[in-house]
């Protein structure tokens, strides 16, 4: 490793060794043929299976739209399976327990973008810059002592 000047004489003197190849993503699927993730949100967490179907959605044995009643809800369940254009492809089932119907949802998204680069590794990059594979880590502050809430204080008075 002698005479390095510039970034060229760099590349020559480490060789082949230099070169680092992307990770390959490979399919990941059970003994039943689906594949398996798991979603995170807040407090709430989802257990999604997808596999090749009708594009029907099911969430704790109930139709989806029976379950998140509000139209925002059902939009953000949607969103990673619109962007990958597998509307009726799919089958989802998940089992969602914890946290409030809003973060339920976000879960949900986040399993079945999980569940869909392991059925379909090739999508992982249209998925990934949506930003759905990204675990939302946001989580409510616990409460200090001396404190009304986590931040907020008790009112001051001079007298």
């Amino acid at each position: 490793m002698a005479d390095v000047q510039s970034l060229e004489d760099l590349g020559e003197a480490l060789g082949s060794e230099a070169v680092v190849e992307a990770p390959v993503h490979v399919q990941k699927l059970d003994e039943h043929g689906r594949a398996y993730a798991t979603g995170k949100r807040k407090d709430a967490v989802a257990r999604v299976w997808i596999k090749p179907g009708s594009g029907k959605i099911t969430v704790n044995k109930k139709d989806y739209p029976e379950y998140f009643g509000r139209p925002v809800l059902q939009m953000i369940i949607q969103q990673p399976i619109v962007t990958a254009d597998r509307a009726g492809q799919y089958d989802v089932f998940a089992t969602v327990s914890g946290g409030g119907l809003s973060g339920q949802a976000g879960a949900l998204r986040h399993g079945i973008s999980k569940a869909l680069t392991y059925y379909e590794p090739e999508l992982r990059a249209i998925l990934k810059k949506q930003g759905f594979l990204t675990r939302d880590s946001r989580v409510v502050e616990r409460k200090k002592y001396g404190k009304a809430k986590a931040r907020k204080s008790f009112q001051f008075s001079k007298r």
